[in-house]
């Protein structure tokens, strides 16, 4: 085929054309700009292999599909839908006449799991694969498996901008040529603004947009994380532009087609235009007039939680392949310049590659397909990354869950009612279910708005988007009507004869595990599967006892709702009664220090009803007990003066004699409530009634009867005075076993005291008449023979009436004073 034009792939055509008549598979790697998009499938249509048989062209996106097959059709002077046709979601464009078609990725999928041979298609070709969506990887590996097995004629064409083409190649098998192409960009100069963090990105974005429109002439093409920056950065950038010959226009995926193709198409001469977009611009597609890119270095990319099912959007830095990408925007027609929103040395921090979306995306479609396909591992295609095995598990549990899968992850009856609709499977059960009911068309209106993007306006509502979807008379809308329509036609449904249904019940057929519980007047909801999320407090969904929840945003500690409906509790019951868990909870007050008995209904994290009841006692009540005794402290329980001392006796002894001893501090007597405190708990629920005779009989329990007579003789409780009175002896001393007495009652007494079997003296501490302290000794007969006397001399003069012998030894003990007159 002559083309009119020359474009830079056109040098390495002959190499590409050489390739694939020898081989079945290729890689082709181009950088942006060198037309490899629109001129490769034109190139290769005359080829002798082709014969009668149809290019395939698939594309990321369908802005850069439509992009594509309208550029295409122009260079032969025709309209899409001739030569060359369209498929993408909601609607196509073939003929009879059509040669290649250009489809989105995941419409490809279907196209070859319904027609697995691929009849009358002599090529597929991957544009933009270096993307690596899930969809593309899955559409590989079917091609090639089908190539391998039933089509030995396909060929196979991998193109990208950058990529590792070795890599791929080495995939492909079979020595797959890799063709490069030079291309013929034209030179970007790079500027690095910075970036203030404690700023709104918004704000960063309109202050460079402006000064680039001061300094620099063409029109402007700005790279911003999603469609809320885009909406505010346009605000502000009308507030401050004056000149009528500058427009803005939004570009990314939920706007309508007109407003998309007013990003694209060239403008009159003498005006310019600043195009705010998504990373939607970075490949693929042409932007006329620019040579002037502003990117702000993040993109939000979704984030699948295989834990609690949730697939939430997150916003990252960009790699360093999307940057080049999106500075060599700038350089697609003259010579430009790129303004980066970071520090120079921070490039070299960014990821090389985009992370493959297979590594972090719900893979239960993935798993559904690969079960059409008829297999039941991964392994068994040829992928370029491997599907991580815990969602890949997840996965497939939940199709189980679903009725898609047997025990064997082979695709059931049911599965494949499921799979016919083009919608994740929770979607798909959502309408057969619904159907079934009678709401079947309402819920294929609720999947096409969960399902894409911006449809029916930018509401957390979802009944407010339904409302949206219904007024909608654009092109965009018409198209999701005539879809939703055919998937309630396909999964059964004529028309709707449940009124009554709500959006967010029909919604939670689809998600029963985001039913969410208000926490309160502030927005904050808590989710079944144990998510917290937000809401704004504004909105009048935060008023509502229960939503159903379909879409969040933002990290998992921070999420925040973006898509739900309200929902009753009666609908939640009735929906889903076999689900809901009765459970009778026993907790411990701390203060009242006594039990409390709930009786709670829940539905996985949330409780739907919550009532006290009467606590009878049980072994959980017991273990309850016990362990909110321990978190109060042992200092809490009734302990008498004597069991004190029962215990700081054995306490003694452990340290005197040795392990035999139990343990009895409050570490190992918390450790070890459940063995001798929960017995004399068996019939309680409050610590109140737990007396201090009960307390006793619990650790008394902790020696057997050797240790309690040995317990008796060598820590006795008392000290007998030489006057026969009795003194309490302190084992809690840490100066030791300690008795406080005055001196005069230990006249006569020669010996020291002590107890451990006479091998740890009692700290004596001698007390004046008065009972004031007058000396400590640990050696009584040496105090007799030694500081005695001084002791004497001192005590006569205070206290006259009391004996102070010269021979303490020696003279009778006493508690009294001397009569009067003696």
């Amino acid at each position: 085929m002559e083309f009119s034009t020359s474009l830079p792939i056109d040098a390495a055509l002959p190499a590409l054309q050489d390739a694939l008549r020898d081989k079945t598979a290729a890689v082709l790697v181009a950088p942006p700009g060198a037309g490899k998009t629109t001129r490769v499938p034109l190139a290769l249509l005359d080829a002798p292999w082709v014969g009668s048989g149809k290019i395939i062209v698939l594309e990321p996106r369908r802005i850069a599909a439509r992009a594509a097959a309208e550029r295409m059709a122009k260079t032969l002077g025709e309209k899409v839908g001739d030569t060359v046709g369209l498929r993408v979601r909601f609607s196509s464009q073939v003929s009879k006449r059509t040669r290649i078609e250009i489809v989105t990725e995941g419409v490809f999928t279907r196209m070859i799991l319904d027609d697995p041979s691929l009849d009358g298609v002599a090529a597929v070709l991957f544009d933009e694969f270096h993307e690596r969506s899930l969809d593309a990887d899955m559409a590989l590996a079917l091609t090639l498996d089908a190539q391998s097995g039933l089509r030995e004629d396909l060929r196979i064409l991998v193109m990208s901008a950058t990529l590792d083409g070795a890599r791929v190649a080495k995939l492909l098998g079979d020595g797959a040529p890799v063709v490069e192409s030079e291309g013929r960009a034209f030179p970007v100069e790079t500027r690095h603004l910075g970036r203030d963090q404690r700023a709104p990105i918004e704000r960063q974005m309109t202050d460079a947009i402006l000064r680039a429109l001061d300094n620099e002439p063409g029109s402007v093409l700005a790279f911003l994380p999603g469609a809320g920056e885009i909406r505010r950065t346009e605000t502000f950038l009308r507030e401050r532009l004056s000149d009528p010959s500058i427009s803005v226009v939004p570009l990314y995926g939920a706007l309508d087609r007109d407003v998309q193709d007013a990003a694209i198409q060239p403008l009159p001469k003498g005006t310019r235009k600043v195009v705010l977009a998504t990373s939607i611009a970075e490949t693929s597609i042409t932007i006329d007039g620019v040579r002037i890119v502003i990117d702000c270095g993040l993109a939000r990319v979704p984030r699948y939680e295989p834990d609690v099912g949730v697939t939430r959007l997150e916003t990252v830095r960009v790699s360093r392949a999307a940057a080049d990408q999106r500075r060599g925007r700038a350089g697609r027609t003259e010579p430009g310049i790129c303004y980066r929103l970071w520090d120079e040395p921070q490039t070299a921090s960014l990821a090389a590659f985009a992370e493959p979306e297979i590594r972090s995306a719900d893979l239960t479609s993935f798993v559904l397909d690969l079960a059409q396909w008829g297999v039941t591992e991964p392994t068994q295609l040829r992928f370029l990354d491997p599907p991580p095995a815990p969602a890949l598990k997840e996965a497939q549990n939940l199709l189980r869950t679903l009725g898609a899968l047997d025990a064997g992850n082979r695709i059931t009856d049911e599965g494949r009612a499921l799979q016919k609709l083009p919608l994740p499977p929770r979607l798909a059960r959502m309408i057969v279910d619904a159907a079934r009911e009678g709401a079947g068309t309402r819920a294929a209106d609720i999947a096409a708005i969960v399902s894409e993007r911006g449809l029916g306006g930018d509401s957390v509502d979802l009944v407010a988007r339904l409302d949206g979807l219904r007024r909608d008379r654009s092109k965009r809308g018409d198209d999701a009507r005539r879809m939703a329509k055919r998937w309630a036609e396909m999964a059964g449904a004529s028309r709707d004869t449940d009124q009554e249904t709500s959006a967010g019940e029909i919604l939670s057929l689809a998600y029963p595990e985001r039913i969410a519980k208000n926490r309160g007047n502030t927005g904050a909801f808590l989710l079944a599967n144990g998510r917290g999320a937000q809401l704004d407090p504004t909105s009048p969904l935060a008023r509502e006892s229960y939503l159903t929840v379909a879409e969040l945003t933002g990290s998992a500690a921070q999420s925040r709702i973006v898509l739900a409906a309200p929902i009753t509790l009666a609908e939640i019951e009735t929906r889903f009664g076999d689900r809901i868990e009765k459970r009778n909870e026993i907790t411990f007050d701390p203060n009242t220090k006594s039990l409390r008995g709930r009786v709670q209904r829940r539905l996985g994290a949330i409780a739907l009803s919550d009532a006290t009841q009467k606590v009878t006692p049980n072994d959980e009540t017991v273990r309850v007990l016990t362990d909110g005794i321990v978190a109060l402290g042992l200092s809490q329980l009734p302990w008498s003066e004597a069991l004190t001392q029962w215990r700081d006796r054995v306490m003694f002894l452990r340290t005197a004699e040795g392990d035999e001893w139990p343990d009895l501090s409050d570490a190992a007597l918390a450790a070890s409530a459940h063995e001798w405190l929960a017995p004399v708990l068996a019939d309680k629920t409050a610590l109140s009634q737990l007396g201090a005779d009960d307390l006793s009989e619990a650790l008394h329990q902790r020696l057997d009867w050797s240790l309690r007579r040995k317990l008796d003789t060598d820590a006795p409780t008392h000290f007998e005075a030489p006057t026969e009175s009795r003194f309490r002896i302190d084992y809690a001393n840490p100066a030791g076993p300690s008795v406080a007495v005055r001196v005069p009652e230990l006249y006569g007494l020669t010996q020291h005291p002590s107890v451990a079997g006479g091998r740890v003296p009692i700290v004596l501490e001698l007390l004046s008449p008065a009972h004031r302290p007058v000396q400590v000794t640990r050696d009584l007969p040496g105090f007799w023979r030694g500081s005695y006397a001084a002791v004497r001399t001192e005590m006569r003069g205070r206290y006259p009436r009391h004996p102070w012998p010269e021979d303490p030894t020696s003279a009778p003990p006493t508690r009294r004073a001397k009569p009067r007159g003696t």
